[in-house]
């Protein structure tokens, strides 16, 4: 349904920390409804796993309180929203609330469902995804997806290829340290498969995906890959092109060893306690490498045996390699870093009013060691933003034109009106 535009585009959050359920319920719908100060043709519902065996008197509860406005949303094990102050706050380990509601003229917004068993193969055509999903691919529409399923994977690549360039944002359901099952809403609740949101019309989704690494050493060029495993790497010359091997050959480990020697003590002992991690390029010929043409993946292992090393994605011949530390300070100027190139390549845009957070469950306090780090980020760079979100088993965003399943990632969903 596209609503027509008579007013401009608002986004309302709040939160509730409230123990019981329903008096979480009233405290976020009164108070998001009086931020907004309009119809609501969208709700986003974030509830912690402390609720978990209430979950499903929750949508009836908020049907009461917004009959007729479409509703999605999942639970987290820590919760994001605004306070009654106005303030971006992260709930970890309590039980908590949050609802997102957005005015949005000019905008066709349409939910969708998709079980495991609905999951189209990858081999099937583009418009047997664009019929589950309800929208055409030249309505060009942004995602917002929130998923309990295991073929996830599947499921992005499957949007990429009916929709390419199509922003989607979201994460894992994850039922947190507190245990229980972990659930999605629609029209009903669910406990797998997929729920989202597809808006098109006079709406902008910009993305940023704080993966919070930053590269040591040199660029190497993948010279024998088999599936996972790095078998032959060669140290990048500059050229931009894998050069000659000369010299004894060297493996991926030995290669790998050599390059923490030369690191400093700091960053040495951030090796050591396995916060090393493999940054794979997204554009393989591009000279200059800025954070964002890193897709970062887990080192999982190595064998001394043969000196292979262990990734945590596919890799093969041709592509590049940079490795990666992360730590909380790193973590930390990544995010500084994107917010401010998205405001200084956006001033001439219309201001964005909403911004969806979803953060891996290992940031947080747990990473910043002090609470409400990532949100408070971005409201000082973009005042007077409504934010919400969770803390997900894992995150869905977009890196070099595709979309991908992080880890221990802050993806940003950004809104704003096109006109």
């Amino acid at each position: 349904m596209t609503k027509s535009r008579k007013s401009p585009m608002r986004w309302a959050s709040a939160l509730s920390t409230r123990p019981f359920l329903e008096s979480a319920v009233e405290e976020v719908v009164s108070q998001a409804l009086a931020t907004l100060q309009d119809s609501a043709d969208l709700g986003m519902i974030f509830i912690s796993s402390a609720f978990a065996s209430e979950y499903s008197r929750l949508l009836p509860l908020f049907r009461e309180k917004l009959p007729g406005v479409p509703l999605i949303g999942c639970s987290g094990g820590g919760i994001v929203g605004m306070t009654q102050r106005g303030k971006a706050r992260e709930v970890e380990g309590e039980p908590s609330l949050s609802l997102m509601l957005a005015h949005l003229p000019g905008v066709k917004v349409q939910p969708f469902y998709i079980s495991a068993e609905d999951l189209p193969d990858l081999d099937s055509p583009p418009d047997t995804w664009t019929n589950l999903i309800g929208v055409p691919m030249s309505e060009s529409p942004s995602f917002v997806l929130l998923a309990d399923l295991q073929r996830v994977n599947d499921l992005l690549q499957g949007l990429d290829f009916a929709y390419p360039g199509a922003p989607k944002v979201g994460g894992l359901a994850s039922s947190g340290i507190l245990g229980g099952s972990t659930g999605l809403f629609g029209d009903r609740f669910y406990r797998e498969g997929a729920v989202g949101v597809a808006l098109s019309g006079n709406i902008v989704m910009e993305t940023i995906v704080a993966q919070g690494c930053r590269p040591i050493g040199k660029p190497y060029w993948v010279m024998e890959g088999e599936r996972n495993i790095l078998l032959a790497m060669q140290e990048d010359d500059g050229s931009g092109l894998p050069s000659e091997p000369c010299g004894v050959k060297r493996s991926p480990l030995e290669q790998l060893q050599e390059l923490v020697q030369g690191l400093s003590e700091e960053d040495q002992r951030l090796a050591q306690q396995n916060h090393i991690f493999v940054g794979v390029v997204q554009n393989g010929f591009k000279q200059t490498l800025e954070p964002g043409d890193f897709l970062i993946r887990n080192l999982l292992g190595v064998d001394p045996r043969v000196g292979a090393i262990a990734i945590g994605d596919l890799i093969r011949s041709g592509q590049r390699i940079q490795f990666h530390l992360r730590d909380a300070e790193t973590s930390a100027e990544d995010l500084d870093l994107l917010l401010r190139r998205y405001v200084q390549a956006s001033s001439a845009q219309p201001s964005p009013s909403g911004a969806l957070m979803f953060s891996c469950l290992g940031r947080g306090e747990g990473l910043y060691g002090e609470p409400n780090f990532d949100s408070q980020l971005v409201s000082e760079y973009l005042h007077e933003i409504a934010i919400a979100g969770f803390f997900c088993g894992g995150e869905i965003g977009p890196v070099g034109g595709s979309t991908f399943l992080h880890g221990y990632t802050s993806v940003f969903g950004i809104f704003r009106e096109k006109e």
